[in-house]
């Protein structure tokens, strides 16, 4: 397996599992992951939120753990990566504000580099305008944003758990997706495992 170069976007109050997890698990077969959030620097942290499902009629949010980045914001060169990680949770609303976020989105969809993102990451890509005539899924409530920006809806399962893949776009609805969305990824990236 190659080891490929992953950019993973975040900033303060990204969902907790939505960053951790997939960080761990691309570090964990041998991918090199760099974390950044726009204004900051290796080293320093971003606050998370946990989001979870308990029956009410949206998500509700409890403070997470603490994510150090691993690699500064202002260095990033898109060319140096070979694939990009959005996680989702209430960063993504406000990093995709950011011209640069918007630059290294559009550089790396636009070179055709593997794209993945869960939840609410895909209001980066839809302020990106990548989306266009791409299957999609996300969040519920980002439905109008996917489909405002041209990409097709794709309705989440029963238990959120499905992942979307079109092209070297790879979408899941929230972090019960991970399974799905992060072996979608793998396979994307020409990752194999095997037990």
């Amino acid at each position: 397996m190659a080891v490929k170069r992953i950019l993973m976007l975040v900033g303060d109050f990204v969902e907790d599992y939505e960053v951790m997890v997939p960080f761990q698990m691309l570090t964990m077969v041998g991918h090199e992951v760099h974390a950044v959030c726009p204004g900051k620097k290796a080293g320093e942290q971003v606050a998370t939120a946990i989001h979870d499902f308990e029956g009410h009629q949206t998500y509700t949010e409890k403070p997470g753990h603490n994510f150090t980045l691993n690699a500064d914001f202002d260095a990033v060169d898109p060319a140096a990566y070979d694939a990009l990680v959005i996680p989702g949770g209430r960063a993504p609303e406000y990093i995709r504000l950011d011209a640069r976020v918007i630059a290294i989105v559009r550089a790396m969809a636009g070179a055709g580099k593997p794209v993945a993102a869960v939840c609410h990451g895909q209001q980066v890509l839809v302020a990106a305008d990548v989306l266009g005539g791409k299957a999609c899924t996300a969040y519920p409530a980002v439905r109008p944003d996917v489909e405002r920006a041209g990409g097709t809806w794709v309705e989440p399962n029963a238990t959120a758990s499905n992942a979307v893949v079109d092209g070297v776009l790879v979408t899941g609805p929230a972090w019960p997706a991970h399974p799905e969305w992060m072996r979608a990824f793998l396979k994307v990236l020409g990752s194999t495992i095997e037990p």
